[in-house]
């Protein structure tokens, strides 16, 4: 078998992070208090994010992911396509606004959250954390699979803000836009799947050699990996772009409806 650890850097940067959140919705609450409410779901929302990094990184579903390369790909799923969104939702407007007065810092906010630049970013960082000889390097060493995550984490905020941004000062994209955002979001994903479903060959070395889970061979772990990657990445996609359609379905159900009166 394998060595199981608990992260407890992990544990300190969560704990720091909800620490920060929580400090920040007490001390930079605006005057008057009672129109910018502290609102239960916030708070749930963003504490789930933190939980799904703690879960991910520090505890023994990590060390899974080094031992199979299908639980690394669900991983990846957690820190890409459900942790940002949770932190996302789980801030108020208000948290964010008084650092987007300053220009410079709204400059460069607007630049990294275009949704242009914000799948670039993302889709650069997926692509080039499954190139073999780096994906390899993250699997041996924790340090760089540290910075491989951070990397993820940072970009999947950038992926969600065009869908999920909580200052109007950096909208969202329409509700059409954000359909035909997370669809083209798809597509890139779904590509590195197919390398990975139809190869005849392990791609990543470090699980060749390895003592692998369940007694699969290499081989079938990377074509589960890659339908985990493709099917149940999609699902999520295409789960949110369900939703949106059904809000933009009754808010132009509304809209009908007022312009009879």
């Amino acid at each position: 078998m394998f060595n199981v650890h608990f992260h407890w850097d992990v544990f300190l940067v969560a704990t720091l992070l909800e620490t920060a959140y929580v400090y920040g919705l007490l001390r930079f609450r605006p005057d008057p208090r009672w129109l910018h409410p502290i609102e239960k779901r916030h708070v749930v929302l963003f504490t789930l994010g933190v939980l799904v990094l703690v879960g991910v990184q520090a505890t023994p579903f990590h060390d899974l992911s080094d031992h199979s390369f299908s639980m690394h790909m669900i991983q990846h799923l957690l820190v890409t396509l459900v942790m940002p969104p949770l932190l996302l939702l789980g801030i108020p407007s208000w948290l964010l606004q008084p650092w987007l007065r300053n220009p410079f810092n709204l400059a460069v906010a607007r630049v990294l959250t275009h949704p242009v630049m914000a799948i670039v970013a993302f889709n650069a960082a997926l692509a080039l954390w499954h190139v073999p000889l780096l994906y390899d390097l993250a699997v041996w060493d924790y340090n760089i699979h540290v910075v491989n995550h951070l990397m993820y984490i940072l970009t999947g905020l950038l992926l969600w803000w065009p869908v999920f941004s909580p200052v109007p000062e950096l909208p969202r994209l329409n509700y059409p836009l954000q359909m035909l955002y997370l669809f083209i979001q798809s597509l890139v994903p779904a590509i590195l799947a197919s390398f990975m479903t139809f190869s005849e060959t392990v791609i990543y070395t470090s699980y060749a050699t390895r003592v692998l889970l369940w007694d699969m061979t290499p081989l079938d772990d990377q074509l589960i990996g890659g339908l985990i990657m493709k099917v149940a990445g999609g699902a999520i996609l295409w789960f949110v772009a369900i939703v949106i359609f059904f809000r933009w379905f009754s808010q132009e159900e509304t809209e009908a409806e007022r312009s009879w009166d």
